[in-house]
């Protein structure tokens, strides 16, 4: 399996010659990103993980690429497509749930969490879902929800978000347990930040006898390879 990052959260996933992406949002290049995808999966509705005007285009143009997310979601990316009259767009626009397993890009993904981080009591929760694909990579989206009954190998890790404090970052990092772990959302940081960061989840992966990288953007990388 190869992931290559697009900034932000957005992740390509490709295996066997077939690709998919996940969270392409507005902080990423899609144009690039969207390249060969087959299948878009989307963990929640926020901008930054899924641009649905960039991925309604996509659709048009490309009449075998498919969408999953949250079942909400969905099926307002679905409205956006027929109001655009993309073709076929009900048999390519899928909501999911927590909890189910399907195929995509020629990977088997299995789907889990079931909510955002909260932000603030103010502000709604909104459906959040995490992608395991082919029982090797997990991208939780914006939650810190530990996934019950899998075994991560490689764990994309939010690093940094108006919801969330390193200290639960590190939690996350240690419950997982996964052997290689990537920072991910850290659209928002500059260089000092990415440091500090960095530094703090470099040191926990260590102590716990776990890898952490941070992988160049639009750069593909070769999971398992350290």
């Amino acid at each position: 399996m190869e992931i290559t990052k697009f900034n932000h959260s957005c992740i390509r996933v490709s295996s066997g010659g077939r690709s998919l992406l996940i969270d392409p949002g507005t902080f990423s290049p899609l144009e690039r990103a969207l390249e060969g995808a087959e299948a878009i999966l989307a963990t929640h509705v926020h901008a930054d993980h899924l641009d649905v005007e960039a991925v309604v285009a996509a659709m048009g143009r490309d009449a075998k690429l498919s969408f999953r997310g949250p079942a909400a979601l969905a099926a307002s990316v679905l409205d956006a497509a027929t109001q655009a009259s993309v073709p076929d767009a009900a048999a390519r626009i899928h909501g999911l749930g927590p909890g189910e397993v399907f195929e995509a890009a020629g990977m088997e993904i299995s789907t889990h969490g079931g909510m955002h981080a909260v932000i603030h009591h103010s502000l709604p929760v909104v459906a959040n879902i995490g992608y395991f694909i082919d029982r090797t990579l997990y991208h939780p989206g914006d939650s810190y929800q530990v996934p019950e009954g899998i075994a991560v190998e490689t764990l994309l890790v939010p690093a940094h978000a108006p919801w969330a404090k390193i200290g639960e970052t590190i939690e996350f990092l240690a419950m997982v347990n996964a052997a290689d772990n990537i920072p991910i959302h850290d659209g928002l940081l500059n260089e000092r930040g990415l440091s500090l960061v960095d530094g703090h989840l470099g040191r926990v992966a260590a102590e716990h006898g776990l890898g952490y990288r941070r992988i160049p953007n639009e750069t593909p990388v070769v999971l398992g390879q350290r």
